[in-house]
C-alpha cells in the first residue's frame, strides 16, 4: 500500500525521483516498471505495472456503447505511458502528461493505496485547502461514508 504525501522536484528533462520508501517494493513487484496516465481533478495517476494491467483489462472488457465508458477508455488507456525507474530511481513523465497536469518544477506525490497521484504543487495546495474546508465535501458524502469508522 502506498500512502503519504511527498514534495518532490521535476528536473529539466521531466524526471521525478521515486521516494526511497517505495523503491524496493516497486523494484521487487514490477522491476521498477510503472504506468503514468491522466488522472482526475488535474493530477496524473502512477500505477505499478501489475496493478495497471488489472485495471486496464477490466476497463477494456466493458461494453463501449456507453459514452462515459468510451471516454474513460480513451483517456486512461489512450494516455497510459510505460515508464521504468532508472538507476537513480527516477521516472520520465511524458511531455503530454506534464502539460495536461501543468507540472512545473515543484510536484507532489500522493500515495493512494494501490497507486500514486502526481500533482503540480500549487494545484495540490489549492485543492487540499478546498477539500479541507467546510464546503469542500461533495453533497451526499455523509451518507456514502456513514458506515466508515476512522
Amino acid at each position: 500500500m502506498f500512502r503519504g504525501v511527498t514534495n518532490l522536484n521535476l528536473d529539466a528533462k521531466g524526471r521525478v525521483a521515486i521516494p526511497a520508501r517505495y523503491r524496493e517494493r516497486l523494484l521487487e513487484s514490477d522491476a521498477g516498471r510503472l504506468i503514468v496516465t491522466i488522472g482526475l481533478d488535474g493530477c496524473l495517476f502512477v500505477y505499478p505495472l501489475a496493478v495497471w494491467e488489472r485495471i486496464e483489462a477490466d476497463l477494456m472488457s466493458r461494453p463501449n456503447m456507453d459514452a462515459n465508458t468510451r471516454l474513460m477508455q480513451r483517456v486512461l488507456v489512450g494516455y497510459a505511458t510505460d515508464v521504468e525507474m532508472d538507476s537513480q530511481s527516477r521516472i520520465l513523465v511524458a511531455p503530454s502528461l506534464r502539460e495536461h497536469a501543468k507540472l512545473d518544477k515543484h510536484v507532489v506525490l500522493v500515495g493512494q493505496g494501490n497507486k500514486f497521484e502526481l500533482w503540480d504543487e500549487a494545484l495540490w495546495t489549492s485543492k487540499r485547502e478546498e477539500w479541507l474546508s467546510a464546503d469542500g465535501f461533495a453533497p451526499g458524502l455523509g451518507e456514502a461514508l456513514a458506515s466508515l469508522s476512522l
